[in-house]
């Protein structure tokens, strides 16, 4: 339940306009819960199955979900340096850090 505690303050900072988008890992066996939530708040969302039986619950403005579900179409370690510096903009987590992750990222994948 603790990951359902994240998932309630991510969808508050949502619907306060905070965030554009959120991304939460939960069990499968509480996402009915999560989507009940998102569905009565009229919150776009998408879900990405994890081989763990844990499930990534995309959600936020519904523009945000489209572009990525465009970019999300394989597990999150395959994204390329660029899918994954527009994953973590999108989710809106700092741009500087964002900018040395794509470095990184695309250092390890030239070499």
């Amino acid at each position: 339940m603790e990951k359902l505690k994240l998932f309630s303050h991510l969808l508050y900072e949502c619907k306060k306009g905070v965030r554009s988008a959120a991304l939460c890992t939960i069990s499968a066996d509480c996402s009915h819960i999560a989507i009940a939530k998102l569905k009565a708040n009229d919150m776009a969302y998408f879900i990405c199955a994890l081989s763990n039986g844990q499930e990534n619950l995309f959600f936020g403005e519904h523009v945000c979900m489209e572009v990525l579900q465009k970019i999300c179409d394989k597990p999150l370690n395959k994204l390329s340096a660029e899918e994954d510096f527009m994953l973590g903009a999108i989710l809106g987590y700092g741009i500087c850090e964002q900018c040395k992750r794509y470095c990184k990222k695309n250092e390890r994948m030239a070499g």
